[in-house]
C-alpha cells in the first residue's frame, strides 16, 4: 500500500471584520432539512460573531427577503439546506437584489440540487456515477428493481440529509420505498447500490482556485448513515485523514474536483462517493452546494485536518461571497 496522501495546508485570510460589512446569515427556511439549517447557521453565526463580524440571524420563513435590502445587510451566508435555500430560488432572490451571498450560483445551485439532472451531467462528461432510473410510480419502482438489482436506493431527486430514502432489498417493499420518496418529491429516483466504502470530499475555492479538501471515509454503525446517525448519534465513525491509499484518495479528491467544475459550482461543496468493494472503483453520488456546518458536519471536520479552524472557515467563506454577475 502505498503511502498516506500528503495534506495540503491552507492559510487562513488575514481579514478585518469591519471591511465584510452588515452580514446576514440565512438559515431555517421552509424545506424538510429546516431542522439541521437551524443547527448549522447557529454555529455559523456564533463563529462569525466570535471573529468580531457583524454578523446578525435571518430566517427567510419569518420574514421576506426584501428585508434584507431594507434592512441594509451587505452580504449573505447561506446557511439554508434543501428546496428552497440550496436549489437557486434564495441565490436568484439575492442577486436581483444585489446582495452577495457564499456558495454557488443560481444555476449551479438548481442543477446540483436534482440528483437526477446532475447524474445527466456527470454521466454526458464521463464521470463515474451509480446507474439509474426516474420512477413515477410503485410499479415503475419494480420495474427499476428488477433492471438495477438488488438492493436499490429509492430517494427523492431534490432532497437531501438522506430524508425519504429506503434500501430495498426485495420488490415487496417497493410500493412503500415510493411512497416515502414521493411525499417529499414528485421525482423519485431508483438507484443501484454500491456495496463498498462511504466517504465524502469537499471543495474550497482558495485564491480563485477550487481545491480539494482531505477525504473523510465515513464508517457507520451496520452501514446505515441515515438522518438519525448523521445528525443526532455519536456512533458513527469519521475517518481523516482517511486512511485510503494515497493513489486512492488522489484519484477521488480529482473526481470531486472535476465534478464541482463540470456543474460550475463555486466557493465551496461537498461531494459523496462511495468506494465499490469489488473493484475499488469510485463512484459520484451528488454534490451539496450548502453544506451542513453543524457539531456533526464533515467540512469542517476536513479543513481543520488542512489547518483551517471552525471560525477561519466560515469567515472565509464569507470573504469569497459574490454575485454570479462579479464573477
Amino acid at each position: 500500500m502505498s503511502p498516506q496522501p500528503r495534506t495540503a495546508s491552507i492559510t487562513a485570510p488575514t481579514l478585518d471584520p469591519r471591511a465584510l460589512g452588515k452580514v446576514a446569515v440565512l438559515f431555517g427556511g421552509t424545506s424538510a432539512e429546516r431542522e439541521v439549517s437551524i443547527m448549522s447557521g447557529t454555529g455559523v453565526l456564533k463563529a462569525l460573531q466570535s471573529q468580531g463580524v457583524d454578523a446578525q440571524a435571518f430566517d427567510p420563513a419569518k420574514q421576506p427577503l426584501q428585508d434584507l435590502k431594507t434592512q441594509g445587510f451587505d452580504r449573505c451566508f447561506i446557511a439554508l439546506h434543501g428546496r428552497g435555500g440550496e436549489d437557486g430560488s434564495v441565490q436568484g432572490a439575492l442577486e436581483l437584489l444585489g446582495i452577495p451571498y457564499t456558495g454557488s450560483g443560481v444555476m449551479a445551485s438548481s442543477i446540483a440540487m436534482d440528483k437526477i439532472m446532475t447524474k445527466r451531467i456527470w454521466r454526458f462528461e464521463g464521470l463515474p456515477t451509480p446507474d439509474w432510473r426516474m420512477v413515477s410510480s410503485a410499479e415503475d419502482c419494480a420495474h427499476a428493481l428488477a433492471v438495477l438489482g438488488a438492493p436499490m436506493i429509492v430517494k427523492p431527486a431534490r432532497e437531501g440529509s438522506s430524508i425519504g430514502l429506503t434500501k430495498v432489498m426485495d420488490p415487496a417493499q417497493c410500493a412503500s420505498a415510493y411512497a416515502a420518496a414521493a411525499q417529499h418529491d414528485p421525482e423519485v429516483l431508483c438507484e443501484q447500490f454500491i456495496d463498498g466504502e462511504e466517504t465524502t470530499c469537499p471543495v474550497l475555492t482558495v485564491h480563485d482556485q477550487a481545491q480539494a479538501l482531505p477525504v473523510i471515509r465515513i464508517v457507520a454503525p451496520g452501514g446505515n448513515y441515515d438522518y438519525q446517525n448523521k445528525y443526532f448519534t455519536d456512533e458513527v465513525q469519521y475517518l481523516c485523514p482517511s486512511q485510503l491509499d494515497a493513489d486512492e484518495e488522489n484519484e477521488i479528491q480529482r473526481q470531486v474536483l472535476r465534478a464541482f467544475k463540470t456543474l460550475g459550482c463555486r466557493g465551496w461543496a461537498r461531494a459523496d462517493v462511495m468506494i465499490r468493494k469489488t473493484d475499488r472503483q469510485p463512484f459520484l453520488l451528488e454534490i451539496n452546494t450548502s453544506p451542513g456546518m453543524t457539531s456533526h458536519s464533515l467540512v469542517p471536520l476536513s479543513a481543520r485536518v488542512a489547518g483551517l479552524s471552525y471560525e477561519q472557515l466560515c469567515v472565509h467563506l464569507l470573504a469569497s461571497a459574490s454575485l454570479d454577475s462579479s464573477r
